[in-house]
C-alpha cells in the first residue's frame, strides 16, 4: 500500500488529514510520525507535525491450535470392567519389568521423550509445516470470494443482480448490476458501506492474510454519488468565495470527505479542513 504524507499544527490534525486523503477510518490506517512540534517560549509550539500514513494491510486471523488426543484423554472404561482381583494384581506386579538402577540407556534423545511430549512435538512440527506451505493469497482469489459473498447476499435479500469484479493490482472494484437494488444501498449509502465491510471480513476469514483493497458498488451508486459531491463542492466553494463566510457541511463518511477535499484543493480562494470525530466528523470550507 502507498504512503501519504501530511503536515499540520498538531499530530491529531495531521492524522485526520491523512485519513481524509486515504478515505478510511482510524482503525483501517497505520501511521509513522516523521516530525513533532517542539515547545517554544511561553508555552508556544514551534514547527509543524509531519507524518505519513497508509491503509493498514489486512491481518491474518490467528490459527486455532488443534490438540491431538492422547491415551490419557480417552474415556475410562466402565467401572466394573476395570476392577481386578487381588490375586491378578499380585501376578501383574510380579510380571512387571524392573527398570534399571542406573541412568544409562541406548535410546536416542527423541526416543527418551515421554509419549505426551513426543505427541506435542509432532503436532508442533506439523503446524509449522502448514504455516510454511501456506500459499500467498492473490487478488483474484479475494475477488472470487467477494463475488461469491455478494451473490449470496443479493439472493438472500430476494433481489436479482449479477456481481462483476475488476482487479487492478491490489485494488478490487466489485459492482452489482441489476434493477431495484436499493435495499443494498440504504439511506445515504450506509447499508452499502456496511455490506462492503462485511465482504472484506468474509474474504479474510475464508482466505486469511491478504493485502488488497476492496471497493463495492451497487447499480453504479458510488459513481452517481461522487458526481453529486463534485457538483455540490463547487457550489459551496462559489458561495464561500462570494460571501467571504466559512461554511460547515453535514457529517460525512471518510470516502465522501475525500472527494470534497480533492475538489476544493483545486478551487481557488477557498480551503477545507475536517473537524470532530467519526461518525459526526464534518468539513469546514473557509476563505483562503
Amino acid at each position: 500500500m502507498e504512503w501519504v504524507e501530511t503536515t499540520a499544527k498538531t499530530l491529531d490534525e495531521a492524522r485526520e488529514a491523512a485519513l481524509d486523503q486515504l478515505g478510511v477510518g482510524l482503525d483501517d490506517a497505520e501511521f509513522d510520525v516523521l516530525e513533532e512540534p517542539r515547545p517554544g517560549l511561553f508555552g508556544r509550539m514551534r514547527g509543524e507535525a509531519r507524518l505519513r500514513a497508509r491503509v493498514r494491510p489486512t491481518q491474518a486471523r490467528p490459527k486455532q491450535e488443534r490438540r491431538r488426543k492422547s491415551r490419557s484423554d480417552r474415556p475410562a472404561k466402565a467401572e466394573g470392567a476395570s476392577k481386578t482381583s487381588p490375586e491378578t494384581s499380585k501376578r501383574s506386579k510380579a510380571a512387571a519389568p524392573v527398570p534399571p538402577d542406573d541412568d544409562t540407556s541406548t535410546a536416542t534423545p527423541d526416543e527418551q521423550v515421554a509419549p505426551r511430549d513426543r505427541s506435542n512435538k509432532q503436532e508442533q512440527g506439523a503446524q509449522m509445516s502448514d504455516d510454511d506451505n501456506t500459499a500467498t493469497v492473490t487478488p483474484d482469489e479475494v475477488g472470487a470470494a467477494a463475488v461469491a459473498f455478494m451473490d449470496g447476499l443479493t439472493a438472500a435479500f430476494g433481489l436479482q443482480g449479477t456481481s462483476e469484479i475488476t482487479v487492478d493490482g491490489t485494488e478490487l472494484e466489485l459492482n452489482v448490476v441489476g434493477a431495484e437494488l436499493g435495499l443494498l444501498v440504504g439511506p445515504g449509502g450506509r447499508t452499502l458501506n456496511a455490506v462492503q465491510d462485511l465482504a472484506r471480513v468474509a474474504a479474510q476469514r475464508r482466505l486469511g492474510d491478504h493485502e488488497t483493497r476492496l471497493r463495492i458498488d451497487v447499480a453504479g451508486y458510488r459513481g452517481r454519488r461522487e458526481q453529486a459531491l463534485v457538483k455540490f463542492s463547487r457550489e459551496v466553494a462559489e458561495q464561500v468565495r462570494t460571501s467571504g463566510v466559512a461554511r460547515s457541511l453535514e457529517p460525512m463518511t471518510s470516502s465522501d470527505r475525500k472527494v470534497i477535499h480533492d475538489v476544493l484543493n483545486e478551487e481557488p480562494g477557498v480551503a477545507s479542513r475536517s473537524v470532530g470525530e467519526d461518525p459526526t466528523r464534518r468539513i469546514i470550507v473557509e476563505p483562503a
